[in-house]
């Protein structure tokens, strides 16, 4: 694949991302955010009146204009970062086309990056965590998201080795049942953490985490059906046709 097709290629996926934000930021906020006011409301209601901080950036703000930067600048980065993986992945994991490729490699990406972490530590809403454990938190965080990651990839690696002799069928089946066993490890030996106040309601911790999920699913199958068409039409442009009436030379 030539230098002129890959930024052809990262063009297309920063805007397939981009328009995929678009979606997640509509569930996000007519999802998310009546349950982050909610924890918000809870959170207030609960701390000693001299405790108020002062809000830098005010609800409303944060809530729309933060909100939008944050979400669509998610997505514009990680689809370009998911067009050059998907650069390198096209003809090396199978037979598939453009479309397939990218929506197999959006199912890895919001499997690996998203959601192995988030069976492990699942996204919090306001007034659930303690201030002193963010850094904690967030280390722990990404450490499951990079051993998820790195996994995902060996799992591909050793599925591709194990191919000739096993067969597809059962090389997959391997590699999977070995990134679930290595990942179960993980979630046994990494610590838990749980400051869920006794008092939060579970239906608003719910809610929320369902929220962050669905925003999430949403980015990532509209970024798969959006690059995969997109990428479908440049690799695989379709044979201009004769419009109808139009007078074809017979060879001479």
């Amino acid at each position: 694949m030539n230098s002129a097709t890959v930024r052809n290629l990262l063009v297309r996926g920063m805007l397939a991302g981009l328009g995929a934000g678009v979606l997640a930021l509509i569930v996000a906020y007519f999802l998310g955010e009546p349950d982050v006011d909610s924890a918000i409301a809870f959170e207030e209601s609960h701390a000693p009146a001299h405790e108020h901080e002062v809000e830098l950036v005010s609800r409303g703000l944060q809530s729309t204009a933060g909100l939008a930067t944050g979400v669509l600048i998610y997505g514009v980065a990680f689809g370009g970062i998911a067009a050059l993986v998907f650069c390198f992945a096209l003809g090396r994991v199978g037979r598939f086309t453009p479309r397939a490729t990218a929506l197999l490699l959006s199912g890895a990406a919001l499997l690996a990056v998203y959601v192995v972490p988030f069976l492990k530590y699942p996204a919090n809403p306001p007034a659930v965590g303690d201030h002193d454990t963010i850094a904690k938190r967030t280390t722990l965080y990404f450490l499951m998201m990079l051993l998820s990651v790195l996994l995902a990839l060996a799992a591909v690696i050793v599925g591709k080795r194990l191919a000739p002799g096993l067969g597809n069928w059962y090389a997959t089946v391997v590699a999977v049942l070995g990134f679930v066993a290595v990942i179960g490890s993980a979630y046994a030996f990494l610590p838990t953490v749980n400051e869920v106040p006794s008092d939060f309601p579970a239906t608003l911790l719910w809610r929320f985490r369902l929220s962050s999920l669905a925003m999430q699913i949403t980015l990532w199958t509209g970024f798969g059906l959006a690059f995969g068409e997109l990428a479908e039409r440049l690799l695989h442009p379709r044979p201009a046709t004769v419009s109808a009436g139009t007078a074809v030379a017979a060879p001479q």
